[in-house]
């Protein structure tokens, strides 16, 4: 008879956990469907059409590895990847520098409407959309009736062709991604800089530290974890960089400013070989996963872990 309620209790008890789990399903069902629709999915499906030939219009047709060996021997998709690497490093090493300076700049004793003024004035560009800051830099830059050409021209300099040169395309993209997006980062390293407690410092004063010695001694390493954090984000989106490329540039000149995500959309919807831009997807992938995880090694003994 001592065991029914012992029975009964276990019953209860597995009751309520089952409805704890339950309602835990419940509220995490929006981001699991979330996940699935947008990335899973599709990452499934870009597996499988990486082993077909499909135009859209056409039955597909499954070609095996072909879509792979051709990709191995496409000049543009070498070509593509060195132009985003370049652009990727730039970012991430304009980004993390620039943006330190600024949050560095700003974490100081200021009138709450200077730092209010300041901060928005360096946050702003970012939440203007890509095809509006595409099309205002290429106004800017246009060596006819640019602002920028017509300013120089005054002052006695000749402008370069921004985005006709070959050699001055790419760097004048990487300047419109640091214009648009360096505010993201700062706002990530100014949050992080004001994490550093003010007492680290005040020993380090009294013993005798300078201010770069505290910066690079103290603040830095406790830093560390946003660095990298910053640096992460910073790449997957410049290696993923699109609208400039196809809104400014076009991939021109030459060649000079296509991304691989921009050659990726020509091969998926100019040229309707889908289960070709689906293999480069899943090289871009890779790519991003590698280097993020690298990222992430480097970083743990650049921070004292293993």
């Amino acid at each position: 008879m001592s065991s029914a309620p012992v029975a009964v209790s276990t019953v209860r008890r597995r009751g309520i956990e089952g409805r704890s789990n339950l309602a835990g399903w419940f509220f995490v069902s929006p981001a699991v469907l979330l996940f699935i629709v947008f990335i899973a999915g599709p990452f499934v499906a870009a597996m499988g059409l990486s082993l077909f030939s499909w135009d859209l219009l056409t039955p597909a047709r499954f070609v095996g590895m072909e879509n792979f060996t051709r990709l191995f021997g496409d000049a543009t998709v070498w070509l593509s990847l060195r132009n985003t690497f370049v652009f990727a490093f730039a970012s991430v090493v304009t980004h993390i520098v620039i943006g330190l300076a600024l949050a560095v700049a700003v974490n100081r004793p200021l009138h709450k409407v200077v730092q209010y003024v300041t901060r928005s004035a360096i946050f702003f560009p970012f939440l203007i959309s890509w095809a509006a800051v595409s099309l205002l830099w290429k106004y800017v830059l246009d060596p006819d009736f640019g602002i920028a050409s017509y300013y120089l021209g005054r002052i006695g300099i000749t402008p370069p062709n921004w985005l006709i040169d070959p050699q001055w395309a790419l760097p004048a993209l990487i300047g419109i991604d640091w214009w648009h997006t360096i505010g993201y980062t700062f706002v990530i390293l100014l949050a992080g800089l004001q994490t550093v407690p003010g007492i680290y410092h005040e020993a380090a004063k009294i013993d005798g530290a300078n201010a770069w010695q505290r910066f690079w001694h103290v603040t830095l390493p406790i830093m560390a974890p946003t660095l990298v954090f910053a640096m992460i984000i910073t790449f997957i989106g410049a290696f993923q960089i699109f609208e400039p490329m196809r809104i400014i540039t076009d991939g021109g000149p030459s060649d000079s400013t296509r991304s691989i995500v921009l050659y990726l959309y020509q091969q998926a919807f100019e040229s309707f070989q889908v289960g070709y831009a689906s293999t480069i997807a899943l090289v871009v992938f890779a790519i991003v996963m590698i280097v993020t995880l690298l990222q992430l090694r480097l970083s743990r003994r650049w921070m004292g872990h293993d």
